[in-house]
């Protein structure tokens, strides 16, 4: 009688795999670090060859193989003449193939847009090559309009780049000069995805986003608010091309060649023209064609012996793409696609059986395979975000039915879209509906009290969860196994995520103003009371200054002072709105730029308020606040160009007291303000400064240290393109005796008043 117990694992190509991204790794190491990270490779294979120990010496072997390919790999790009001239700042004039689609970067002095590309031929100092390196160009707007696979001549300065495999930046001058058009199978790609994105143009903005992006992974036009609550739900990998869209795409190809019939060899033909099709679709840059790997690596573990064929189809695509580029080995991207296949194909099996004991199987297996995933990326996903997501299994279990649906009714869309209009938007109408049904999945999930919680990214925090995951992933078969144990874990994890648990020690006692950490914009927070508090701004985004607002236990907003229109300041007047009871709406003279005063009306109109300009130099109190607003000016502009550029200065600026401490709260006042203000108020003296603009460089230094303040305060996001905070700024205040402190570092900063002293709490 043949044995039914679960087939073991086989582990070896896996090995092999690891080893393949040890080498890798030794290859991208600085000097010292390829050293001893060679002399190791050698003095373990010796040792193997000694004790005879043939698959020690293979993996050894491999992990050569990768280091080799990397450092030829580095040499080839990092000395070729491009590089060197890179150096050295040179102006070339560059013949380049591009590879990617445009990418607009947006920024302060304007948008410029970034395309990488392949040099084919670069003139510079009197010499020419001719060569293949790849290199990324910077250039006005009108590179937006260079087409994918076409080959363009540009000219410019060269700059080294700072990480990836360029070999070069370009910062071209001027538009590119078209060589040679796309070729036959880009212009098919191009116009597929063109047919797509019109077969859903009739549908809401995130929807019109959303299917392009499960299809192709093109997510242009996709409202930040709504990526942002993707990530906190875990459903991140459906905005961009993975394995999973593959799956998708060529498993409805392979079911429909098996309608028609099609049988044998030529079934596997069909897949792997649906492969490359994809790869066309989606574009042949690095993400896609791992993501086209991966997704292979899927279909081969679908169906029965899936940990064998799956395991050693993972292990050697590890091994193959990491050949091909070791640079993969260093990024996130690259590991997570890894990740989620191993835990796909080592853990969701057991888990399953586990659950399909006393769940059915269709449920248990679309239970374990979203959780098993989940749980192999959480480390990571934690050293990449600083937060772990606790709804992430509910949210992709629920997205998962219309995740196929969406997918393969929108590439039909594309597709009927060629011959006939009307015939794609047939089909891409229930896709935007499938779509729609995930969006709402997402923003839901991520408005629960507890979508995430918050983690830290250093060694010791990592550790741990890499420890408390392998605990898991070791127990979860047993405690899955039985109906009262799994049933009592589901209802665990349900009843953390509804109800958020209570943060020790946050908001402390004495609290009289909270920065709130909201990423690149202002939320504060000013104590009116018990549960009562004076918001000023409301931040970009309204699921994160309703969790701050909430971690304060805030449930009435007396006044909410609404700064200046620029997003970074209102889009998250919701979040204040919502569930809490607001008394008043203040907002600055300056009835500019238009979009952000169109979208505050309209929230304020949902709670039956009306916005109105904040009287200059009215006193008022609110509870415990007492206010007076000290700029801007009775006679200043209401109206603007309507671009937002003189929003800053139109800033409203608040003097607040609570319990003694006296706070200047000034918005994005500009250093002209600044100096009007100085003058308009000699004199004045303050405990806290909110710094004014993120503490952005343009700022009237010896008016901000005439106010004698013992804490300043720069409410900023990490890593933002605008260089906020700047040193100088910095360094001015704290030259005063102030201390500095930032929510990009510091979180939540919390200003309190204790028996007479003025202390400053944080999150972070």
């Amino acid at each position: 009688m043949p044995s039914t117990s679960p087939a073991v694992a086989d582990l070896r190509m896996p090995v092999l795999g690891v080893a393949a991204w040890l080498g890798a790794l030794t290859a991208l190491a600085p000097g010292q670090v390829l050293a001893a990270g060679v002399a190791a490779l050698v003095a373990l294979g010796c040792w193997a060859a000694v004790r005879r120990r043939p698959g020690v010496a293979v993996a050894v072997l491999v992990a050569g193989a990768v280091c080799c390919s990397g450092l030829v790999r580095h040499t080839q790009v990092d000395e070729s003449p491009v590089a060197l001239l890179a150096r050295d700042g040179a102006a070339a004039r560059l013949e380049l193939t591009v590879l990617s689609d445009p990418h607009v970067l947006s920024g302060r002095y304007g948008d410029r847009v970034l395309v990488r590309g392949e040099v084919r031929h670069v003139d510079a100092r009197g010499s020419a090559w001719t060569l293949a390196v790849p290199v990324l160009v910077l250039g006005d707007t009108s590179w937006g309009d260079v087409r994918l696979g076409s080959t363009v001549a540009a000219s410019g300065l060269l700059a080294p780049s700072d990480g990836g495999d360029a070999a070069a930046v370009l910062s071209a001058r001027g538009p590119p000069r078209v060589l040679a058009g796309p070729d036959a199978w880009w212009r098919g790609a191009e116009a597929v995805r063109a047919s797509l994105r019109a077969s859903v143009a009739g549908r809401p903005a995130d929807q019109r986003a959303l299917v392009p992006a499960l299809v192709d992974g093109d997510d242009a036009g996709l409202d930040p608010a709504v990526a942002d609550d993707f990530r906190t739900t875990g459903l991140t990998h459906l905005l961009a091309v993975s394995g999973t869209n593959l799956t998708l795409v060529v498993g409805f190809l392979l079911v429909v060649a098996r309608w028609c019939r099609v049988r044998g060899r030529w079934l596997l033909l069909v897949g792997a023209l649906g492969i490359v099709g994809f790869v066309l679709l989606a574009r042949t840059e690095p993400s896609v064609l791992r993501a086209a790997v991966m997704g292979s690596v899927a279909l081969v573990g679908l169906g029965r012996d899936a940990r064998q064929r799956g395991g050693r189809a993972l292990g050697a695509a590890v091994v193959g793409l990491l050949l091909v580029d070791p640079a993969l080995a260093a990024e996130a991207g690259f590991a997570l696609s890894v990740l989620a296949t191993a835990g796909i194909l080592f853990l969701a099996p057991g888990w399953r059986d586990a659950l399909a004991r006393w769940l059915p199987r269709w449920l248990a297996e679309a239970v374990a395979v979203p959780a098993a995933a989940q749980l192999a990326c959480t480390p990571l996903v934690a050293a990449i975000s600083g937060q772990v997501s606790l709804v992430a299994v509910g949210a992709n279990l629920l997205a998962a039915p219309a995740v196929g649906p969406a997918t393969v009714l929108g590439l039909t869309g594309g597709l009927l879209g060629l011959l006939w209009g009307p015939l794609g938007t047939m089909a891409g109408t229930p896709a935007a509906w499938c779509v729609g049904w995930i969006v709402a999945v997402a923003r839901h999930g991520a408005a629960l009290p507890t979508a995430a919680v918050l983690w830290g990214s250093g060694v010791l925090s990592l550790a741990l969860l890499t420890v408390l995951t392998l605990l898991v992933a070791l127990l979860a078969p047993a405690v899955l196994r039985h109906r009262v144990t799994g049933a009592a874990s589901c209802l665990l994890l349900v009843v953390v995520v509804l109800v958020r648990p209570p943060t020790p020690g946050w908001p402390p006692a004495g609290w009289v103003l909270v920065v709130c950490d909201v990423g690149q914009g202002d939320a504060l927070a000013v104590r009116a009371g018990p549960h009562a508090a004076v918001v000023i701004d409301a931040g970009p985004d309204p699921v994160l200054v309703d969790r701050c607002l909430d971690r304060l236990g805030i449930t009435e907003v007396p006044l909410l002072v609404l700064t200046h229109f620029h997003a970074d300041h209102v889009d998250g007047i919701t979040g204040v709105l919502d569930g809490r009871r607001v008394g008043a709406i203040w907002t600055t003279r300056l009835q500019d730029p238009p979009y952000g005063v169109e979208e505050v009306g309209a929230a304020a109109e949902t709670v039956g308020l009306v916005p109105t300009p904040a009287p200059y130099a009215a006193s008022a109190d609110v509870g415990d606040v007492h206010l007076q607003v000290v700029w801007p000016l009775p006679d200043s502009p209401t109206t603007g160009p309507g671009d937002g550029s003189t929003a800053n200065e139109a800033s409203v600026v608040m003097v607040a007291e609570v319990h003694g401490v006296r706070m200047l709260l000034s918005g994005d006042v500009e250093p002209e303000g600044q100096a009007e203000l100085a003058r308009e108020l000699p004199g004045l003296r303050v405990d806290v400064l909110k710094v004014p603009h993120h503490g952005s460089r343009y700022q009237d230094l010896d008016f901000l240290a005439s106010l004698g303040a013992r804490l300043a305060v720069v409410s900023v996001g990490a890593d933002n393109d605008y260089g906020h905070p700047a040193s100088s700024t910095i360094a001015g205040l704290a030259s005063t005796g102030a201390r500095v402190l930032r929510t990009d570092q510091d979180g939540d900063v919390a200003v309190v008043a204790r028996d007479g002293d003025l202390l400053a709490v944080t999150s972070g």
